[in-house]
C-alpha cells in the first residue's frame, strides 16, 4: 500500500533533491558524495554516507525509492521513525564499509596481477588481465595479445601494452565512473528487516502475478545476489556485494535490538 510515513517521505524528498542538483552540476556532485575506493584521488571520509543520497539514473532512483515507499512505511509503523531513520542509515553506511572492503581486495589483485605484467610481461598475462579486468573489452585485445607471444621481445609493444593495463587500473581506481552510489545498500537492510519481522506478509512482485512469501522472497533475492556477485556478467556495474553488506549489517542490527529487547517502538 502506497503510504509517506514521515521518515519515509523526509528521505524521498532528500533523495529526489540530491538527483537534481545531479542533472544540475553532473559530475560535481558525483564526484564529492559517491563512494570511491580508499587511496583514489576522489576518495574523501563524509563518502560513507553522502553516497546513499545519489543515483546513477532516473531509473535507479526511482526503483529504490519505490522499495522504500512500499516496505519503508510498514517498518516506520512498528519502530517509529527516529529507529527507522537509524536502522536505514546504519545500513546503508555498513554496506558501504564492507562494499569498501570487497573492493579493496579486488584492486589488491588487480594491482598484483599489474605488477606482475611489468616484470614479466607475455602475451598470455595481457590476455589474463583482460578477461579477469576488464571482460567488456571481448577479443578486443587478443591482436595486441598474440603478437606479443610472436615476438616477445618487442620493446615497443611492451611498454604500449604496459600503458595500457596501468590505464585499466588507474580507470578502476581514479575514474570518475568508479564511485559506488545509490541507497540500494540501506534498501536492502530495509528488505531484510521487513523479512524477519513480516516473514509470512505474501507479495506480488511486478510483473509476477505469484503471491510469495517474504521470508522466501528474501531468501531467495539474497542467493541471486551472492550468486551474480561470486559470477559477475561483463558490464555489470551493480554492487551485489553492497547489497549483502546491507542486509548482513541490518541482521546484525535486528539480532543486536532483539537481544537488548528493544526490537519494537
Amino acid at each position: 500500500m502506497f503510504r509517506l510515513t514521515p521518515t519515509v517521505r523526509t528521505l524521498l524528498i532528500i533523495n529526489v533533491l540530491v538527483f537534481f542538483l545531479q542533472s544540475q552540476f553532473g559530475s560535481q556532485v558525483t564526484v564529492l558524495g559517491a563512494l570511491y575506493p580508499i587511496g583514489s584521488v576522489y576518495f574523501q571520509p563524509w563518502q560513507f554516507l553522502t553516497y546513499m543520497f545519489l543515483h546513477g539514473s532516473f531509473a535507479h532512483l526511482f526503483s529504490n525509492m519505490l522499495g522504500l515507499v512500499f516496505i519503508g512505511a510498514s517498518l516506520e509503523d512498528v519502530w517509529g521513525p527516529k529507529r527507522f531513520l537509524t536502522y536505514w542509515l546504519i545500513c546503508g553506511v555498513g554496506a558501504g564499509m564492507l562494499y569498501q572492503g570487497v573492493r579493496a581486495y579486488e584492486l589488491h589483485q588487480m594491482d598484483t596481477d599489474r605488477i606482475a605484467f611489468q616484470e614479466a610481461p607475455s602475451g598470455v598475462a595481457f590476455s589474463n588481465y583482460f578477461h579477469n579486468y576488464l571482460p567488456e573489452a571481448g577479443d578486443s585485445f587478443s591482436a595486441v595479445a598474440a603478437q606479443m607471444q610472436r615476438t616477445p621481445n618487442d620493446q615497443g609493444l611492451i611498454a604500449s601494452a604496459t600503458e595500457t593495463i596501468q590505464a585499466i587500473y588507474d580507470r578502476a581506481i581514479n575514474s570518475p565512473e568508479a564511485g559506488m552510489l545509490g541507497a540500494s545498500g540501506a534498501l536492502f537492510g530495509v528488505l531484510f528487516a521487513f523479512g524477519f519481522l513480516f516473514p509470512q506478509q505474501s507479495l506480488i512482485i511486478f510483473p509476477i502475478p505469484i503471491p510469495i512469501k517474504a521470508w522466501l522472497f528474501v531468501t531467495l533475492y539474497t542467493a541471486y545476489e551472492l550468486y551474480q556477485g561470486i559470477h559477475p556478467v561483463p558490464g555489470d556495474n551493480v554492487a551485489h556485494f553492497a547489497h549483502l553488506g546491507g542486509m548482513l549489517i541490518g541482521f546484525i542490527v535486528l539480532k543486536i535490538w532483539q537481544r537488548n529487547g528493544t526490537h519494537y517502538g
